[in-house]
């Protein structure tokens, strides 16, 4: 959306050809809403965006949700504040009709799991990303995402190549649980061959150390994936793809980006192998032009306090403070900023 906004007006036919793979018609977060258009001025704040990161699989697996990202743009339309949702938090799924499945209580990754069933050992990550989105709303009360979209992490690996890389700041030392120096596979230990292990890979693994860096397309995928041997593991996780969201975002606005054709163009045919868009009876042109002043440097990170939740010595997976619903409710409220002036805590200080 940030890199379209600055040259559709004079290009929407032929980009139009090149987003056509990404716009998902409404099949994500449901039918369009009553009296939708296809104007992007009738695109307007408060909205709310959910954001959901998946592994390349086939539709015989069911899809796992590894990163869940919901953006809050307030009704000045002047600002983006980004949230994660940890993938293992402790929630209840709520039933869905369309699985048959009747609700539990599970880490939020499986959420897509239970709805993406679509019969004969089939799976559909879109119909997947609709309990999802129910699930989050049971979670936050936030009941209008106006749009919606699934990035697979394989293909968003083609977008960044397209862009020539990105450049970022690493806040932290970070060790690759997947990845040599070199970026080819780390060995894994033979007796992991099952996938029964929590470390099944040896031998020398890439390093990233605090710094501002250019990064290439594997190096970045790779950084922003690790949560093994972190401080506060799936947390500090969570900040570092915050932060490669706003790096993006900054990079694709750049002059590099927006005033290259073919560098554009070539980021958007990589994103109809990695980007599924549902942006409810709007398509992803409308929505790059409503959002086109938006300010990269006005991105938000946010941090939601919780920690691990046990059952007497079984870990359960991850719980948020109660404090966060005071925040979810800011959110619904629209009184985002409010909050952060009382609740510093919640801001990244390394975004």
């Amino acid at each position: 959306m940030v890199t379209s906004g600055g040259v559709l007006v004079t290009g929407q036919a032929l980009i139009a050809r090149y987003t056509g793979d990404v716009d998902a018609d409404g099949s994500l977060i449901g039918d369009p809403a009553a009296g939708a258009t296809k104007g992007s001025e009738e695109i307007k704040g408060p909205i709310n965006i959910l954001l959901a990161g998946i592994d390349p699989r086939d539709d015989h697996t069911a899809p796992l949700s590894d990163s869940i990202i919901v953006a809050h743009i307030p009704a000045s339309m002047d600002q983006i504040y980004l949230f994660s949702i940890p993938r293992d938090l402790y929630v209840e799924i709520p039933a869905f009709s369309k699985t048959g499945f009747t609700g539990t209580h599970s880490k939020i990754n499986a959420a897509m799991s239970y709805g993406s069933s679509v019969g004969n050992g089939k799976h559909d990550v879109k119909q997947g990303f609709q309990l999802l989105t129910k699930t989050v709303t049971k979670l936050t009360g936030i009941d209008d995402f106006k749009s919606g979209a699934i990035i697979n992490f394989g293909g968003f690996k083609k977008i960044v190549e397209a862009m020539g890389g990105v450049t970022m700041t690493i806040d932290m030392t970070v060790k690759s649980e997947h990845l040599q120096p070199n970026g080819k596979a780390r060995p894994r230990r033979p007796e992991c061959a099952a996938n029964n292990c929590d470390h099944p890979y040896i031998g020398p693994q890439k390093t990233y150390k605090p710094g501002t860096y250019h990064l290439e397309a594997w190096e970045a995928l790779d950084y922003v994936r690790q949560r093994y041997g972190l401080p506060n593991s799936d947390y500090d996780r969570q900040r570092h793809q915050q932060q490669f969201i706003k790096a993006m975002a900054k990079q694709a606005m750049s002059k590099g980006v927006v005033t290259n054709p073919t560098k554009l163009l070539s980021i958007l045919d990589a994103a109809g192998d990695a980007v599924t868009f549902d942006g409810q009876g709007h398509s992803l042109i409308d929505w790059g032009l409503a959002l086109k002043d938006l300010n990269t440097d006005n991105m938000v990170s946010i941090k939601l306090p919780g920690g691990g939740l046990f059952e007497g010595t079984k870990y359960l997976g991850e719980q948020l403070d109660p404090s966060a619903q005071d925040f979810f409710a800011a959110v619904r409220a629209d009184r985002v900023p409010e909050f952060l002036l009382s609740h510093p805590e919640f801001v990244n200080k390394n975004s």
